[in-house]
């Protein structure tokens, strides 16, 4: 099954290159990461890291979010305004309405906060979005457990 994984982000594109240098480190090389980046820098930094390919943008991604499977960002790329206005109206109903499986990473905002959720490090956040990737798209894929074995996640 081919999949592709669109990775949105903006400002200065550290959240999304963290995301795109884990999926390369946790998933097989053959899945397509689509960095999709609110400006040139973001995706400049996201393509630095192995993403497939990348675009900058608000019709960028308006147009590229539907071609993925999976989109992994931030919760602001939902929020208008958000990310120190990088974030257009057009741009968060882009990816709220987006065919794909969207799995938001709960980082607050300095005009908003997501009260209820146990924090964890993003490095952690991360991982837990890759395992549902890997669950619903690759639930046949083995990973090696603790002692080197092979074992069916």
């Amino acid at each position: 099954m081919s999949v592709t994984i669109a990775v949105v982000d903006g400002m200065g594109g550290g959240i999304g290159t963290q995301i795109v240098t884990q999926i390369r480190k946790e998933l097989p090389l053959n899945i397509e990461i689509i960095a999709l980046g609110t400006n040139a820098v973001a995706t400049d930094r996201m393509m630095r890291v192995k993403a497939s390919r990348g675009a900058s943008g608000e019709n960028a991604i308006r147009v590229s979010i539907n071609s993925a499977d999976f989109i992994i960002a931030p919760i602001g790329v939902v929020v208008p305004h958000s990310m120190m206005g990088e974030i257009t109206p057009p741009i968060a109903e882009a990816v709220a309405t987006a065919r794909g499986h969207k799995l938001f990473l709960p980082i607050n905002q300095p005009h908003f906060e997501i009260v209820g959720i146990e924090w964890k490090a993003l490095t952690k956040q991360i991982s837990l979005a890759i395992d549902t990737i890997r669950q619903i798209a690759l639930p046949d894929q083995e990973e090696e457990d603790s002692d080197g074995e092979q074992a069916l996640i």
